[in-house]
């Protein structure tokens, strides 16, 4: 469990799409072994782009094909892009790679990754000014359940960079001859949120680049400064509940993730005549993808 494990955790600040092809990543560690590199192709949809229990007024769903090459060494990387579906807004809307380096042990396993994101300028998610991450992963295995710590580094465009760190707790259950994988979870995250008021100045609030949230507006003359109070703070930001389920069919892994969001700690949106409490709401979003793996060559 823990090979697939490290690679969801590793991922899942990477991917602005949620964990779903992740976790197909790391079922494909499970089902292979150390001795095999492999290649594992994806396509997903998800709902909404739903990112430290934050979203865009407007949903934001995507189809997101990816590609990674996963070695049998540790190291591996990966590919995708986003299409965005939302009504008048059909765009590819980021493009991202990834690479890092996993290590298993017999209890302890974790590893690191690197992501960079290039996301249209038009685009509403509110990770859209987030340029790159660095993440760490740390695994420990006590068979009836799985803790995993993460922490994240995020640098953005205009302002300083984010730190995040992560608490998930899981595990899995298999069924149908060990062909059907649930593997329930449970994560907090807590961290700062620089990206989150990039987000507001350039996407929100007067500020919306080019054509945004489903409309077309024009270019504004002037800007609106945005400032969160609690930018530079280190807050829970995040609860969040996940049932992952995973069909096996051969080389085919068939996935669908709910998910519950719990957003915490609301942000004070200053502006320079106004100032706005941030309403939480709770989000529940989900994604749906089928994914097809093959080995590049075997192990001796």
């Amino acid at each position: 469990m823990k090979s697939r494990l490290i690679i969801s955790t590793l991922i899942f600040f990477a991917l602005h799409t949620g964990m779903m092809s992740q976790n197909n990543k790391k079922s494909v560690q499970e089902k292979s072994n150390d001795n095999e590199s492999y290649v594992l192709t994806d396509v997903s949809y998800i709902n909404d782009a739903v990112f430290m229990g934050r979203r865009d007024s407007i949903a934001a769903p995507y189809i997101f094909p990816s590609i990674g090459y996963y070695d049998k060494t540790g190291f591996f990387a990966d590919a995708s892009v986003s299409y965005l579906t939302a009504s008048n807004e059909n765009r590819v809307d980021l493009f991202l790679i990834s690479s890092g380096f996993i290590f298993n042990g017999s209890k302890i396993s974790g590893g690191i990754s690197g992501t960079a994101y290039f996301f249209n300028e038009d685009s509403y998610n509110v990770r859209s000014e987030v340029i790159g991450d660095i993440t760490g992963v740390l695994s420990y295995d006590l068979k009836f359940l799985e803790i995993t710590l993460s922490a994240s580094t995020y640098f953005n465009k205009e302002s300083s960079v984010d730190i995040f760190t992560g608490l998930k707790l899981d595990r899995t259950f298999y069924t149908l001859g060990n062909k059907l994988l649930l593997d329930p979870g449970i994560s907090l995250y807590a961290g700062s949120q620089y990206f989150y008021q990039e987000y507001y100045s350039s996407s929100r609030l007067g500020n919306r680049k080019g054509k945004g949230k489903g409309t077309i507006v024009t270019e504004p003359t002037t800007s609106t400064v945005v400032e969160i109070k609690e930018a530079s703070e280190f807050n829970l930001l995040n609860l969040e509940l996940s049932l992952p389920a995973q069909f096996y069919h051969k080389q085919f892994i068939f996935s669908i993730t709910p998910s519950l969001s719990f957003p915490q700690s609301s942000a004070t949106i200053s502006t320079e005549d106004t100032i706005i409490k941030e309403e939480l709401k709770n989000t529940f979003y989900w994604t749906i993808g089928v994914s097809y793996w093959f080995y590049t060559k075997k192990g001796n």
